[in-house]
């Protein structure tokens, strides 16, 4: 039986800076090109969070290098879309990363609340 290529686990890639991890909730849903995931990052914060170019594209190139995202040759309407736009998606281990992530975010809100770390901060 040939050797298979071992995959990195997804736990190499933990933590990701803020940046990076919404960048890859972005492409959860769909592809999308850079300035999609600029928008899709500014609503999804409500504003919060705005993605300069020069730090999305760096943190794109860095994402395609580590195998989490690639480049798409597909377009969701061609006929109304700018061939000049690159768009991008999640490769199954930027899946695994986004979930493991989650799964450490979700490990320390748990931890704050057990501490109570919320009293009085919490909306009534």
């Amino acid at each position: 039986m040939p050797d298979r290529p071992r995959r990195p686990p997804a736990e190499k890639f933990i933590p990701l800076s803020p940046a990076v991890f919404e960048i890859l909730l972005a492409l959860c849903d769909e592809e999308r090109h850079g300035y999609g995931i600029m928008q899709e990052v500014a609503r999804r914060s409500g504003g919060q969070t705005r993605l300069r170019a020069g730090t999305l594209y760096r943190a794109l190139a860095r994402l395609a290098d580590d195998g989490l995202a690639e480049e798409s040759d597909e377009r969701p309407a061609p006929d109304l879309d700018d061939e000049r736009r690159r768009y991008y998606r999640l490769t199954d281990l930027g899946r695994r990363v986004v979930a493991a992530e989650v799964r450490r975010l979700a490990g320390l809100v748990r931890a704050a609340r057990a501490k109570k770390a919320l009293r009085g901060a919490e909306p009534a």
